[in-house]
């Protein structure tokens, strides 16, 4: 496991190239840093929870707020969720039909 402070500088890196790659023209570097330390935090309570097989109250409430925060972070940067179409071709569909397929 890398040291935590690596591996938000190792996310930070990957942060600005996404964005870079998104077309976002500019962002602040304390806002992927600080996406960059949200994700390693989160991480780590995910990897508790798993450990433990079960997650307490209280860690659960700070993963969700710590997670909405990520979330509005990603958001001020410009990086959002975009619904990825699904939906198949005619071709593919007709072709999936006579194959007995859904």
């Amino acid at each position: 496991m890398l040291p935590a402070g690596l591996t938000v500088v190792i996310l930070a890196g990957q942060f600005a190239t996404l964005a870079d790659a998104t077309g976002v023209t500019y962002a602040p570097a304390s806002n992927f840093n600080g996406a960059a330390t949200l994700t390693v935090e989160l991480e780590r309570l995910e990897a508790k929870f798993a450990t433990a097989g079960q997650a307490e109250a209280g860690e659960l409430a700070l993963y969700t707020t710590t997670s909405n925060t990520l979330k509005r972070l990603l958001e001020a940067v410009g990086l959002r969720r975009r619904p990825r179409d699904v939906t198949p071709d005619l071709h593919h569909y007709i072709a999936g039909q006579s194959d007995g397929g859904p």
